[in-house]
């Protein structure tokens, strides 16, 4: 695999969290500064938030993490589920000192900061999850489903996922979920496509696990009767299918929780439409 891409003032890490498993960290700004934890979601990594870390780390300890299997962690054969996700951030903050960060999430780096936040409160400053539902009172239409089974389904299946990983669904999709109007540069895709076409069993078991294991109980609503006590800042983009249904509006029992509706903007929040996210955690 190829190094990381560079940026200026930061600074790359291999973090042992427990188990044999490293994580690759991107690390810049102060070491004194308050810390910022920075979790990208699916199909991306660490440098998701290129366009954010030189700002941010003007006021900010960035600790921008890959997952475990994406970016230049390691990738073991099991162990994706979004719980399991939230407790590989959490070990990785024990194993870096840090009592209490602010956390900033992006589709899979927000929905498991969701249930790190649930379990473990007293580990936030403040939360600020982009491009995904809150796991309170889910959207149970039948539209919602068809989307989510449109493309999970089939990166999750046993022979099928693994064969249109390594034959580039990780580009398609990033095309598809940008809004019309702004645009990816063949640079750009490739250095997210690659890892993932080097590496498809990270995709399977992250959409596997979740569709099959995540989602149905997810439907149940387990987390209705939940309190988030994190300020949490909700940014989802205007033209973003994956949040069209959340508005400001969507989640009444939850007083910590605010949405803000970014427009004109899709899925990928931190790219496009960078000034919100600076502003979000001004």
């Amino acid at each position: 695999m190829s190094e990381p891409p560079s940026l200026p003032g930061v600074t790359h890490e291999w973090i042992d969290i427990g188990d044999g498993l490293r994580i690759h960290v991107a690390l810049a700004g102060p070491e004194d500064a308050p810390p910022l934890l920075m979790v990208h979601g699916w199909p991306q990594h660490w440098w998701a938030w290129r366009h954010v870390i030189p700002a941010l780390s003007a006021r900010y300890r960035i600790i921008a993490a890959d997952l475990r299997g994406h970016g230049w962690s390691d990738a073991p054969p099991k162990g994706y589920d979004k719980a399991q996700l939230a407790t590989d951030m959490l070990a990785l903050l024990d194993r870096l000192g840090i009592e209490k960060v602010t956390w900033l999430g992006h589709d899979w780096g927000a929905f498991s900061g969701f249930l790190a936040a649930l379990r473990a409160p007293e580990r936030f400053e403040r939360f600020v999850p982009l491009g995904v539902p809150a796991p309170f009172n889910p959207d149970r239409s039948l539209r919602t489903f068809l989307l989510i089974a449109g493309y999970q389904v089939p990166i999750g299946a046993p022979l099928l996922g693994p064969f249109i990983v390594r034959h580039g669904v990780a580009s398609r999709i990033l095309r598809a979920a940008r809004a019309r109007g702004s645009s990816w540069t063949d640079e750009e895709v490739r250095t997210y496509d690659d890892v993932f076409r080097s590496r498809p069993w990270v995709s399977v078991q992250v959409y596997r696990s979740f569709f099959w294991r995540e989602l149905p109980k997810l439907a149940r609503g387990p987390y209705d009767d939940r309190t988030l006590e994190v300020p949490t800042t909700l940014l989802v983009g205007g033209k973003d299918l994956v949040t069209r249904t959340i508005g400001p509006d969507s989640y009444p029992d939850q007083p910590n929780l605010t949405v803000q509706s970014v427009e004109g903007v899709g899925h990928f929040i931190a790219e496009e439409a960078p000034d919100a996210v600076i502003a979000a955690l001004s």
